[in-house]
């Protein structure tokens, strides 16, 4: 929790409590529903929400910004999102029902007010949103072909027009080739200074 603090120093009460509720609320759910690996339970903060929070660093949502995430599996990197932009909507979608249990009984446990949940592909999503976010669940061109057809191109509300925002680990060239002229490469490195994140990047792409 205190790692939270050291990059995201201004958190309301609310947002603080909320942050530090999830360690043993998803260690309580892991030992059910397996969506974290069990030796990476104890790097929940670091490995999972603060890699989250990468989003957050790259762009500020404004209020009343919808976002969906696609293949959410037990709600990264949207919870961590729905916490710290309250004033934003999150729709959480995967294809796998017991991850989807996870992450809105957690969501729920916290009282978040501002997620849904769909047990859905993403290709089956029909509705359109200002921005879609995900964390490593398919290739960048696989994303983008599915997920395009939910981003709206009117009402733009942010500082970087509506489109894609992906947390990716590895050599990235290959997979961003095709959007190479649209696409804007972050390397997280440059936001949190944990070696964990020396190799992490994402990816912003308008859509």
């Amino acid at each position: 929790m205190d790692l939270i603090l050291k990059y995201f120093p201004d958190l309301t009460e609310t947002q603080k409590e909320q942050y530090a509720a999830l360690f043993d609320l998803y260690k309580d759910w892991n030992s059910k529903i397996n969506v974290i690996s069990r030796k990476d339970i104890d790097n929940l903060y670091e490995h999972h929400v603060l890699h989250s929070l990468a989003i957050a660093k790259i762009l500020k949502f404004r209020p009343g910004t919808s976002i969906v995430d696609v293949g959410t599996g037990g709600g990264f990197p949207a919870i961590p999102l729905a916490i710290m932009f309250p004033d934003s909507t999150f729709h959480l979608v995967d294809s796998i029902g017991k991850k989807i249990k996870v992450a809105t009984e957690i969501s729920n446990a916290i009282g978040l007010t501002n997620t849904t949940f769909r047990h859905c592909r993403i290709e089956e999503e029909k509705a359109k949103f200002d921005f879609v976010v995900s964390r490593a669940v398919m290739p960048l061109a696989d994303l983008v072909r599915l997920s395009q057809k939910n981003v709206q191109n009117k009402d733009q509300k942010n500082s970087l027009p509506n489109g894609l925002i992906c947390l990716k680990g590895g050599e990235l060239q290959q997979e961003i080739a095709p959007f190479k002229k649209r696409a804007t490469l972050y390397d997280l490195k440059e936001f949190f200074k944990e070696e964990f994140f020396i190799t992490k990047k994402g990816v912003y792409l308008p859509l």
